[in-house]
């Protein structure tokens, strides 16, 4: 090869390489594409001599968080028996979506589902359109609060009925490190003809991570019924222990 074609070659081999490095540097710092983050947990409670008591609990949630949309949907139960007399029979499902208009305002859509044996309610459904804000939105804390009008059908008792209400939601979560983080939530949710009819509902959990994808999740959860089915309390609380698996 002659000096001139050689110095030819060896130039646009060169660029060549400058390109593909380039080319693949920026292609490993492009942000990765957001995944969808699922748990399944369930736990068990049993105890036998003076009472014989049997508890099952099972939840499985999922949640994507996009640039400008957020998604999380959950279904949760409980069944127990304590002297082979159901005690506890509970079904839960909600969905959200958000949708971002800045990095912290955000308008979303809920849909809750519940059946509540002991309590009477044969069922009730929950659906609501709002608006909600971020207050604290870092890698570690997010605090944020909601509010929104809101629809409930229910068949409570003997009685089927349909309200408008107002929701009004907070938000927070804190993560210690990669093995251990803390949450809270509370919705009120007030009939907006009659606020005496006025459902809260708190829960407050923790989570340690074990080995490998599984976890230790505790949670209590309080729902306050101000106008129960008849013959039923107005208060109902729940402390949940599960082993929970990421995937």
């Amino acid at each position: 090869m002659k000096p001139k074609n050689y110095s030819r070659y060896l130039t646009g081999l060169i660029a060549a390489m400058a390109l593909s490095a380039i080319s693949g540097f920026a292609q490993t710092n492009e942000p990765p594409e957001p995944k969808w983050e699922s748990s399944a947990a369930v736990g068990l409670t049993i105890t036998r001599g003076n009472t014989d008591t049997e508890i099952v609990t099972g939840s499985l949630l999922t949640s994507k968080i996009e640039k400008e949309n957020e998604y999380r949907f959950g279904i949760d139960g409980v069944y127990g028996k304590s002297d082979h007399v159901k005690n506890t029979e509970t079904l839960h499902g909600f969905g959200q979506y958000n949708h971002l208009f800045t990095e912290r305002a955000y308008g979303y859509l809920r849909l809750d589902a519940l059946h509540d044996a002991i309590a009477d309610v044969e069922y009730r459904i929950t659906f609501s359109p709002g608006v909600g804000y971020y207050f604290i939105k870092n890698e570690t804390t997010r605090l944020s609060g909601e509010i929104g009008p809101g629809f409930i059908y229910e068949k409570q008792g003997d009685d089927t009925t349909g309200y408008v209400i107002l929701r009004l939601a907070e938000k927070f979560e804190h993560k210690f490190n990669d093995r251990a983080k803390l949450w809270q939530s509370l919705e009120i949710l007030p009939q907006i003809d009659k606020f005496k009819n006025t459902l809260f509902i708190g829960e407050i959990g923790v989570e340690a991570s074990l080995a490998g994808n599984f976890s230790l999740r505790t949670y209590l959860q309080d729902t306050y019924d101000t106008e129960p089915a008849p013959g039923r309390k107005k208060n109902d609380l729940k402390l949940v222990a599960a082993i929970a698996y990421k995937f």
